[in-house]
């Protein structure tokens, strides 16, 4: 199930790039973005509670809030860049730089969470980010 998951998140994120481009034209970066996190935020509010997933609230340890708390500023922090470049950019060069947030986190993953390197990954690491500088230069 997760590969489903994982396949129409790509997808999603995909469609996300091209609407918002067109979305942004003559819109504050900003604006913009504040709108999307609007409709994200009901969104997610409406499958908890269709969900009635909200009941776990109280259960939350208060590590588990700061850095769910501090996941949702790197959201926000990248959302509010990745806009600002689309309104700047171009779609086909900032969407690849934007997709080395995965070798970024498979850094991260690896200094932080001991995470292991497999030769597998690395390989994919060294691909993708030649891949995007391929596609922007």
């Amino acid at each position: 199930m997760w590969l489903l998951f994982a396949i129409l998140s790509s997808v999603f994120a995909a469609l996300t790039s091209i609407l918002a481009k067109v979305g942004i034209e003559g819109v504050n970066s900003n604006l913009a973005t504040a709108i999307r996190t609007a409709v994200v935020l009901v969104m997610a509010w409406g499958i908890v509670f269709l969900t009635n997933a909200q009941k776990g609230i109280g259960q939350i340890s208060q590590r588990s809030w700061l850095f769910l708390v501090l996941s949702g500023f790197a959201t926000g922090a990248s959302w509010l860049c990745y806009y600002k470049a689309l309104q700047i950019g171009q779609v086909s060069r900032v969407a690849p730089i934007d997709k080395l947030s995965v070798v970024i986190t498979l850094i991260l993953a690896f200094v932080f969470l001991h995470e292991q390197f497999t030769v597998k990954s690395v390989i994919g690491c060294i691909l993708i980010g030649a891949g995007t500088l391929l596609m922007v230069l």
